[in-house]
């Protein structure tokens, strides 16, 4: 079993930058694949960003692309999102996700998921 606890969400302003972090307990992290997902009042969970167990590959969603970048830190067992530029449309729900075998982009496929941490971005 893995946990997985988010934090870093908050209030910000258009433009400013969060940096979101997720801490995960087990000692396989390291061979999990990682990601971040949301999710907006009234809307489904969006895929955000994803990374490979070793951190070479990242992935990203067209929202977020060019803004964020997804890290992890497996010495540490916390996987990061950095968002910069924010939009009052990057509001919501960010949820970490762990997926056991392969790149955690699709709800469908995620094995864990954190309980989320708000960001709210206003304009």
């Amino acid at each position: 079993q893995v946990q997985l606890v988010e934090s870093g969400g908050g209030l910000v302003q258009a433009g400013g930058s969060l940096r979101l972090s997720c801490a995960a307990s087990g000692r396989t992290f390291s061979s999990y694949g990682m990601g971040w997902f949301r999710q907006a009042p009234g809307k489904g969970r969006e895929f955000v960003a994803a990374i490979s167990w070793s951190g070479y590959s990242t992935y990203y969603g067209d929202s977020v692309k060019g803004r964020s970048t997804i890290s992890r830190d497996n010495a540490k067992n916390t996987v990061y999102l950095q968002m910069n530029s924010l939009k009052p449309e990057d509001t919501a729900v960010y949820y970490c996700a762990a997926r056991v075998k392969g790149i955690p982009t699709m709800v469908a496929t995620i094995d864990y998921w954190g309980q989320g941490t708000q960001v709210t971005v206003s304009s």
